[in-house]
């Protein structure tokens, strides 16, 4: 398995330092990031064909998040994390870590022998070309436009152009092109959807 981001692991970890977090509940954060790491773990540990292992790891993913907003964010004695949670970011991390843990373990016998890359990254969304006739600019004045994926499984993807076929006075850009993309959001707004094709 490649390594892959821990955003709620860092989450948890940044909670822990935080100041303002209140006494009172430094003991439920600290037994948070145990039940992470052995969750973690067991999710690492299945195994079975892509349906099993979608199955167990989705119900993995559900207890351990009851536990997160119930147990640690709802029953807290303070309002501290209820207040800031969406600052704190604490629960929906959980699924953008889940997200590239659940493909890789699912699909890594089928990708193992291609040169991807998993994880957070930028990928291409699109491409203009700021040229006109009487405005000589090299390869067309080629533009990518490209979007940050919380979650991609992504190709290195290399794009040139020229006005002549032997690429002379040729522009050459550097993307990825994303296969499976993942945006891991708690709140959906109409401008989100712009980007996404």
């Amino acid at each position: 398995m490649p390594i892959l981001p821990t955003p709620h692991g860092d989450k948890l970890n940044a909670l822990l330092e935080n100041e303002k977090l209140p006494e009172s509940d430094r003991p439920n954060i600290l037994e948070a990031l145990t039940l992470y790491k052995e969750w973690l773990a067991k999710l690492k540990s299945v195994t079975g064909g892509y349906r099993k292992i979608a199955t167990d790891m989705i119900e993995m993913l559900n207890e351990y998040k009851q536990y997160i907003e119930l147990n640690v964010i709802f029953d807290s004695k303070n309002n501290f994390l209820h207040r800031q949670k969406g600052q704190l970011k604490l629960d929906n991390t959980i699924i953008e870590e889940f997200l590239p843990i659940l493909l890789t373990s699912a699909l890594s016998d089928i990708l193992q022998d291609y040169d991807l890359d998993f994880g957070p990254i930028t990928c291409f969304s699109g491409i203009r070309f700021e040229s006109s006739i009487t405005t000589d600019s090299i390869g067309g004045g080629m533009r990518v436009r490209t979007k940050d994926h919380d979650f991609a499984i992504s190709r290195r993807l290399f794009i040139q152009s020229s006005y002549h076929k032997d690429f002379q006075s040729s522009i050459t850009k550097e993307t990825n092109i994303a296969y499976i993309a993942a945006e891991c959001k708690t709140n959906l707004d109409k401008t989100m959807f712009q980007d996404v094709s």
